[in-house]
């Protein structure tokens, strides 16, 4: 057969169920991963307490579940051929489960990182499998409305997350946080068994070749990278040995896994699909929102309740407006992605991202409520608008037959920025940290009268419950706990004028996409693949 008549018979298949039936019980699937990466994160000091671990120890819980879903994931194309792409997903649903019942049981924070990787495998071919099953399963012209309904799971569920996750961290225990995943884990392995096929292209296929060396390399890449970034700032980064060699390990293996796919025919992932200038500045741009999504989820919760004393509930809770934000965009995007360039809708999204980081850039240790709601509910409306166009645009040039492999590198990539945000902005909350402690520390010399001031005052007070010298004293580390807090709140306040400033800067890229692309003009692009 030849290479057209594949590709229009790729085209034209459909599958025998209503499409909109295929995206609820693929919703299913999605929303129990993708809730479990940042379910946790209210959760973090509770399971630190537990395991007798710091705060920076407690984050390879979020982190090894993002790195071991990334390392899995460009080999989505890989296990589709070996055992169907239905039989695969099937089987990372199981895995994911039964590995969610593993975390529930842990009992040492060792424990918990190994079955959380083993979560993250079972976990990592969801969304790439689920997101190429949908786009083939609507014709091209209802693949906006169709994403849109999809993305809803993907994009409420981290913000849904560290709600449900406080609730139950509050009112039950942590493990329960995983524990909840079983009744929805079977619930989705029943559903997409019943309803999702197989098309022709996408079943299972004999003989197929492993490319050993290039998962080696990717592993390695990939496990290096992660151990740089969380363990690099304790170790004082490139001043130490062991971080400058670990490094550069990662560097190699990560230049000789790309070398790898780029000449081996039986390469796990197919990297012809970035000659699409869709597709490749729309991924880049996806790695970058979610770098920054997914570093104020990580830091967020932990300002609210080691700051400001919120319960591990209403720091979730805080996240709400998230979802209404997104809720709202995304039924925006839905009515008007068919009559508007999706680049504006974009766009919009990314200025809105940009506002959130900026507003959270004034935080205070005074700050209202409302305070924290708005830019959260910026954050929302910025994740529908930008997201959800934009993989639509990065996909909508690309055959049926590369989307799972399409989908799958650009997952990929996409975990990799969020588990890079989460780690830099630990480093970077850190480090700023200690910068404006040099700066502030300066203040509290006995020649600047405001503080000899305050302290007078200060300990005066406190004689009233300890003798002079005493109070002296502990008004002198009451003034330094202050400051040191204050250090600490200008890291917070940094971190996110970064990711609002970065949101911003990325937006010329968009001009080196392509708008709304017509269905025919799609198809002859697609023939010239």
């Amino acid at each position: 057969m030849s290479t057209e008549a594949n590709i229009n018979l790729q085209e034209e298949w459909k599958p025998s169920k209503n499409p909109w039936l295929i995206t609820a019980a693929l919703m299913l699937a999605v929303f129990i991963f993708a809730i479990d990466g940042t379910i946790a994160n209210v959760a973090l000091p509770h399971m630190a307490g537990s395991f007798s671990s710091s705060h920076d120890e407690s984050t390879w819980v979020l982190t090894s579940y993002l790195i071991a879903s990334g390392i899995v994931i460009p080999m989505v194309d890989w296990f589709s051929k070996v055992f169907g792409r239905k039989n695969f997903l099937l089987i990372s649903i199981i895995l994911f489960t039964v590995a969610s019942m593993l975390c529930g049981m842990a009992n040492s924070l060792f424990q918990m990182v190994l079955f959380r990787i083993l979560q993250g495998v079972g976990g990592g071919g969801i969304i790439p499998i689920a997101q190429a099953v949908l786009l083939e399963s609507f014709p091209k012209e209802k693949r906006p409305a169709a994403m849109s309904v999809f993305s809803l799971g993907v994009l409420l569920a981290p913000i849904i997350g560290p709600v449900v996750g406080g609730w139950i961290t509050d009112n039950w225990t942590w493990p329960w946080i995983f524990y909840i995943n079983i009744p929805f884990g079977i619930a989705a392995i029943i559903a997409c068994h019943e309803i999702l096929e197989d098309p022709p292209y996408a079943s299972k296929q004999e003989n197929v070749k492993t490319d050993g060396l290039g998962f080696l390399f990717l592993s390695t890449w990939l496990i290096t990278l992660q151990i740089v970034l969380d363990k690099g700032n304790n170790a004082d980064w490139f001043n130490s040995t062991w971080v400058c060699w670990t490094f550069t390990v990662s560097v190699i293996a990560g230049i000789l896994f790309f070398i790898s796919q780029l000449t081996n025919k039986d390469s796990l992932i197919d990297l012809k699909v970035f000659r699409d200038k869709n597709f490749l500045n729309g991924t880049i741009i996806l790695v970058i929102i979610n770098l920054i999504l997914y570093a104020a989820l990580a830091i967020l919760p932990q300002f609210l309740q080691t700051m400001l004393g919120y319960t591990a509930f209403l720091s979730g809770f805080s996240m709400m407006p998230r979802g209404l934000g997104c809720l709202v965009s995304v039924l925006i995007c839905a009515a008007i992605s068919d009559y508007v360039d999706n680049r504006i809708l974009v766009a919009v999204g990314l200025i809105f991202i940009g506002l959130g980081g900026l507003v959270f850039g004034f935080l205070n240790l005074q700050i209202s409520t409302i305070n924290i709601l708005f830019p959260n509910f910026l954050y929302g409306l910025g994740m529908g608008f930008a997201m959800i166009p934009l993989i639509t645009l990065s996909n909508n040039t690309l055959t049926n037959a590369q989307l799972t492999n399409a989908s799958g590198v650009q997952n990929m990539l996409k975990n990799i920025g969020g588990a890079v945000g989460t780690s830099f902005v630990a480093t970077a909350i850190s480090r700023f940290s200690q910068v404006h402690q040099h700066y502030l520390v300066d203040n509290l010399v006995e020649t600047n009268s405001v503080y000899i001031t305050k302290l007078q005052a200060l300990a005066s007070a406190l004689t009233q419950y300890a003798h002079p010298t005493v109070a002296s004293y502990m008004a002198q580390n009451t003034l330094y706990n202050q400051m040191v807090q204050q250090a600490t709140l200008l890291a917070y306040m940094d971190a996110f004028r970064i990711f609002g400033i970065l949101a911003l800067v990325v937006i010329p890229l968009l001009f080196f996409i392509d708008g709304n692309v017509p269905l025919k003009k799609a198809q002859k692009t697609n023939n010239k693949h």
